[in-house]
């Protein structure tokens, strides 16, 4: 085999695993949510597919000759690369609920067939490579360096550059679809040439995973930099519109009544606005969702300044376009994520600051430090109020260290609990 296509075999397979494990996470949010858990899990399930894929072409590799299977391996590896989404999307909702073995087991499924499959090739292709024991060192390691350079070009080109430029279907879909037509291509031009009735079976199975890609269901009306997001009408209000991000309710608006607050937390928030001191307010808000607190804020207390810190840009965008939001001198959008964005804000120019940022079910834990938390003693006005969402379950571990982080800071501090 010539170097070249070893090397270009070796870097697009490795590229192609790491593109999937960056986007699995993707596409399970909807259904476990985006938490470190989730994280764990594409890159724990990632690494065993790995290596079980590496000890498998090891042992084909010895068994049959690599030019008879390397092409249709890449291309096996294509189709169930393009059957990740809709893989997920038929099963995913059975797995709401299951907690970490379920987010594990789901990733699984999206994973590990294309990973194994395709990181069976640089083995293959490190047999088709050793002419010589006295280049044994020499060529695995070109091989094994090609391999990373490709998983981080994965990694990077995902995560960096066509994440926020293409939505996850298309990167499979372009991502399976150059896998598949390079393994035809090595089939074919690789001596012995693969019979064809295997490679028309791959070619179909490839194009009938593409049309699933294609034509599975979502529930994304808008795929985020960070979220699956859609707005639902509320058949029983008129106005009321809400925000969904990776299948969880977010914010609640009514356009026809800003100052309406429909879930109980709102109403918990809006009471405590509701005892500030009479006047106009500064309020500094982590996170914007549908925006229902600054708009509510706008429509009580006329003249209110808010300023929000939202990390996904086009959050804000889906908010104008789908639930009314109006930004201007009043309430200013600054795209970024809280805990850095804040060190920006002036000492002393706020007199609330409202921390209602979540992924998931769970306040991001770099929002929750008691870094975090002097920052947003520094911002606020003496006498001014944080007043902080958090969900924690029982036995309620996290809302007990919270609890204890934030009396470090201020000198009053009041839990409320929903029933």
């Amino acid at each position: 085999m010539p170097a070249s296509l070893a090397a270009v075999l070796v870097v697009l397979s490795s590229a192609a695993v790491l593109v999937l494990e960056v986007l699995v996470s993707r596409l399970v949010a909807p259904y476990v949510g985006l938490t470190l858990e989730t994280y764990t899990a594409a890159i724990g399930v990632a690494l065993a597919a790995i290596a079980a894929g590496a000890a498998l072409g090891g042992r084909l590799a010895d068994r049959l000759d690599p030019r008879r299977w390397l092409g249709p391996a890449v291309a096996l590896g294509g189709a169930l690369l393009l059957g990740a989404r809709p893989t997920v999307f038929a099963v995913g909702a059975g797995f709401r609920g299951t907690g970490p073995i379920g987010t594990v087991v789901l990733v699984l499924l999206a994973v590990a067939p294309a990973a194994m499959v395709l990181s069976t090739v640089t083995p293959g292709v490190i047999k088709l490579r050793l002419q010589t024991l006295e280049l044994t060192g020499q060529t695995v390691g070109r091989l094994s360096a090609a391999g990373t350079l490709g998983a981080l070009a994965g990694t990077f080109l995902t995560g960096f550059v066509l994440l926020a430029a293409l939505p996850t279907s298309t990167l499979l879909l372009l991502t399976g679809l150059v896998l598949v037509v390079t393994g035809v291509l090595v089939a074919v031009v690789l001596p012995p040439v693969v019979r064809t009735r295997p490679l028309l079976a791959l070619v179909g199975l490839s194009a009938l995973t593409a049309g699933w890609l294609v034509v599975a269901d979502s529930s994304c009306e808008v795929e985020t930099r960070y979220y699956c997001a859609s707005v639902v009408a509320d058949p029983d209000r008129a106005g009321g519109r809400t925000l969904v991000l990776d299948g969880l309710r977010h914010s609640y608006v009514d356009l026809d009544d800003p100052a309406h607050l429909e879930f109980a937390y709102t109403r918990r928030i809006g009471d405590v606005l509701a005892v500030q001191p009479a006047g106009s307010l500064d309020v500094l808000h982590l996170g914007l969702g549908g925006g229902t607190v600054p708009r509510h804020l706008a429509a009580v207390r006329p003249g209110s300044r808010s300023t929000v810190l939202e990390v996904d840009p086009q959050v804000p965008e889906l908010d104008r376009a789908r639930l009314g939001l109006v930004t201007g001198p009043d309430l200013r959008v600054l795209v970024g994520d809280a805990r850095t964005e804040i060190s920006a804000q002036r000492a002393g120019a706020y007199d609330v600051v409202v921390g209602d940022a979540f992924g998931s079910l769970a306040v991001p834990w770099h929002l929750t430090t008691a870094e975090m938390v002097a920052e947003v003693r520094r911002v606020l006005r003496p006498g001014g109020v944080y007043v902080l969402n958090v969900i924690d379950f029982p036995p309620l571990g996290f809302a007990r260290a919270e609890t204890a982080t934030l009396l470090a800071a201020f000198d009053d501090v009041v839990l409320m609990a929903l029933p």
